[in-house]
C-alpha cells in the first residue's frame, strides 16, 4: 500500500459536496496526502485542486445506488491500494468492514443521525419508521467496532459511536473562513431582506416561514434545491407567498454575494428527532457573513445564540413569532448589526473549519502510523 495514498468515496453525495470535496480532500492535499475521490455522477474522471476524482458511474435510482455503486467503488478501491479509506455513506457501510478485514485502515465519516433522520423520512410510511430505526441503529452499532475510526458531525454523534470504537471525533460542520462573504459593504447599504439557503423542505419549516412573510411585509430571498415532500408550485399556494423572490440553486460565490447585502439569516427548521441536535452549516454561515440570525429555539443552538448574542430565537411553527423577530430586526439597526458582528466574531474565533480540520489530520496521522 501506498505511504500516503487516502480515498475518500461516496456514493450518495455530488462530487464538489462542501464538508468532503472542499473541506476534507482539498484540505488533505495541503498535508501532503495523495488524495483520491470517488463518486458516482456519469460527470467524468476529474482532477481538481489537487484531487483526483474518480466516477463510477450514475446511480439511476435508490436502489441501484445501494446495490451495484458500492460493488464498482469497491473494485475502485482494490486498484488504488490507499493507505487510508474514508467513506460517507452508510451503504458503504459493508464494503467498509470487507475493506478493514482486507487489512486497510478504514474511516466512517458520520454526517447525520442516521436512526433520528429515518423517523422523519417522508417517502417511508410513518408505522415502520420506528422499526427501521432501531434496525439501523443497531447496523451501525454492530458495524462500529469494525472499522479504524469514526469522524462525528456533531458531538451527540460521537459520544453513541464512542461506545463502540476508541478512535471517534467531531469534526464539526463549520464554514471555511476563505469563504468569508465578500462585504467590505457598509450596514446601511445593506437590503432589508431575508435570506434562507439550504435544502427547501416541511420540516426544515418553510411552510410557517412563507407564511410570516405575509405579517412582516419582508422580503425573503430563498436559495436551495427542493425536496419530495414540497414544491416550488405548492410553495405558491401559501399566502406570504408573493415576498418570496426564489434564486433557485446558488454555487458558493453566488451565495457569498448574496450574503453580503441581506440583513438576516433564518434557519427555522422544525423539532424533528433530527434536527434538534443538528448544526446546520447555514448558521454559521450567516454568522460569518456578520448578519444577525433568527433561529428555532432548540437546546443546541440556543446554548449558540444567547450565548454569542447573535440573533433571535422563534417557535418554528408560529409565523408570528417569526414575522415579530424580523420586523424587530429590520426595524433596529443598531441592534441588527451588533448581533450581525458578535456572530462574525464568534465563527473567526470559535465555529471555523480552520480550527476544525486539524482533528482529522491528527485522525489520519494516529491511524496510519506505524
Amino acid at each position: 500500500m501506498s505511504n500516503n495514498i487516502v480515498c475518500h468515496i461516496t456514493s450518495a453525495h455530488p462530487r464538489y459536496d462542501v464538508r468532503i470535496f472542499s473541506k476534507e480532500c482539498v484540505n488533505l492535499t495541503n498535508s501532503k496526502y495523495n488524495v483520491y475521490l470517488i463518486v458516482a455522477d456519469s460527470k467524468g474522471d476529474e482532477y481538481i485542486n489537487g484531487v483526483n476524482i474518480i466516477d463510477v458511474g450514475i446511480k439511476k435510482s435508490r436502489f441501484e445506488r445501494m446495490l451495484q455503486i458500492p460493488k464498482l467503488i469497491f473494485k475502485e478501491v482494490l486498484q488504488l491500494k490507499p493507505k487510508l479509506v474514508h467513506f460517507h455513506d452508510p451503504e458503504l457501510m459493508f464494503i467498509g468492514v470487507k475493506l478493514f478485514k482486507l487489512g486497510y485502515k478504514v474511516v466512517y465519516d458520520v454526517h447525520e443521525d442516521l436512526p433520528k433522520q429515518v423517523l422523519g423520512k417522508y417517502w417511508m410510511p410513518k408505522i415502520i419508521r420506528p422499526v427501521i430505526s432501531k434496525l439501523v441503529a443497531y447496523f451501525e452499532k454492530n458495524c462500529a467496532g469494525k472499522l479504524s475510526g469514526i469522524v462525528a458531525a456533531t458531538p451527540i454523534i460521537a459520544n453513541r459511536f464512542s461506545k463502540y470504537n476508541v478512535n471517534v471525533i467531531v469534526l464539526h460542520n463549520y464554514p471555511m473562513l476563505s469563504e468569508s462573504s465578500v462585504s467590505n459593504i457598509r450596514w446601511e447599504d445593506r437590503e432589508d431582506k431575508l435570506c434562507y439557503i439550504g435544502s427547501i423542505s416541511e420540516s426544515r419549516g418553510i411552510k410557517p416561514l412563507v407564511q410570516s412573510l405575509g405579517y412582516s411585509n419582508v422580503t425573503l430571498e430563498l436559495a436551495g434545491s427542493f425536496s419530495g415532500d414540497i414544491s416550488l408550485s405548492n410553495l405558491k399556494n401559501i399566502p406570504g407567498f408573493e415576498y418570496v423572490n426564489y434564486l433557485g440553486v446558488l454555487d458558493r460565490t453566488k451565495i457569498s454575494l448574496l450574503l453580503s447585502k441581506v440583513k438576516i439569516g433564518i434557519v427555522t427548521l422544525l423539532p424533528t428527532p433530527n434536527y434538534l441536535e443538528s448544526l446546520p452549516i447555514k448558521l454559521f454561515e450567516y454568522m460569518m457573513a456578520g448578519i444577525p440570525v433568527i433561529a428555532s429555539d432548540f437546546k443546541m443552538w440556543r446554548d449558540i445564540v444567547l450565548k454569542y448574542n447573535c440573533g433571535l430565537l422563534v417557535n418554528p411553527y408560529n409565523a408570528v413569532d417569526i414575522s415579530n423577530a424580523c420586523r424587530l430586526l429590520i426595524s433596529n439597526n443598531e441592534l441588527a448589526k451588533k448581533l450581525g458582528e458578535n456572530g462574525k466574531q464568534a465563527v473567526l474565533k470559535y465555529f471555523n473549519w480552520e480550527q476544525e480540520k486539524i482533528h482529522l489530520i491528527d485522525l489520519y496521522r494516529n491511524l496510519t502510523k506505524p
